[in-house]
């Protein structure tokens, strides 16, 4: 018998019918649960900006809805760009996560060759696994820190993604060996969990942040002054399009020009 899946979406009622469904399908539905639940809070918020506009109030960009102008410090996290760009844009992401994979096929080339490789903005990255339904999730991200050990973080970053459905320990390993790592050293760090606190640091700063699900996208201006500090302004929730980042990214470039 073949199984029905049934999203509810606050405003209507849709109707999926699916054949039994594999895991990575399984994945992307609760992922998808996440990302409705999110859309359900952002129309909630979009409704009331309708509402105090028409009262005479400024409302703030949609994109940009429920999130607080604040300031963070970018520590150790791995990022590609200069150190100094104006803007910074931070990732926190999931490995495993379908959304997350979409990101790094479809926008990261772009922002990279229009704005990372320009040196408009230095793009740093966080690790956030959905631990509830990645079970892989975690030990791919200490892998990558622990590639970044040695000075390779985006190259396993960059495996990690491109193989997405096989992360397993020993898949990790044997990244580690086609990157070029010092395979004693990575294993080691990845059997003892040498990074997890790491891990554990960037997924506490994400809640602080007030993320939910993942890709998540914070965006701001590097301050001048010291470059290890950004007056994060935007919150991009999900997967957007390239055009959303554009904007974003350039607004914040206009307001320094």
């Amino acid at each position: 018998m073949k199984k029905t899946l049934l999203v509810a979406i606050s405003a209507g009622m849709l109707l999926f019918s699916f054949p039994a469904w594999s895991d990575s399908t399984k994945e992307e539905v609760l992922q998808l649960r996440i990302q409705v639940t999110e859309i359900q809070k952002e129309l909630a918020e979009i409704k009331q900006m309708i509402k105090d506009a028409a009262a005479g109030a400024r409302a703030p960009a949609a994109r940009n809805a429920g999130f607080t102008q604040q300031s963070i410090s970018i520590g150790d996290s791995p990022f590609k760009g200069k150190a100094d760009a104006p803007v910074t844009v931070i990732e926190y992401s999931d490995y495993q996560c379908p959304f997350c994979a979409r990101s790094y096929r479809d926008v990261m080339p772009i922002l990279q060759e229009e704005y990372i490789d320009t040196g408009k903005v230095r793009f740093v990255m966080r690790e956030n696994p959905l631990v509830s339904i990645h079970k892989d999730a975690t030990n791919a991200s200490i892998a990558a820190l622990c590639a970044g050990d040695q000075g390779k973080y985006w190259e396993m970053h960059n495996q990690l993604f491109d193989n997405q459905k096989a992360l397993a320990v020993d898949n990790l390993k044997s990244y580690a060996e086609s990157i070029g790592l010092d395979t004693a050293e990575f294993n080691d760090c990845l059997d003892n969990k040498k990074t997890e606190e790491q891990v554990r640091a960037d997924m506490a700063s994400a809640s602080k942040l007030g993320m939910a699900g993942t890709p998540g996208f914070f965006i701001g201006l590097t301050d001048g002054n010291d470059p290890d500090k950004v007056e994060l302004s935007v919150y991009l929730r999900g997967a957007k399009p390239i055009d959303d980042f554009r904007a974003s990214i350039d607004d914040l470039l206009n307001s320094v020009e």
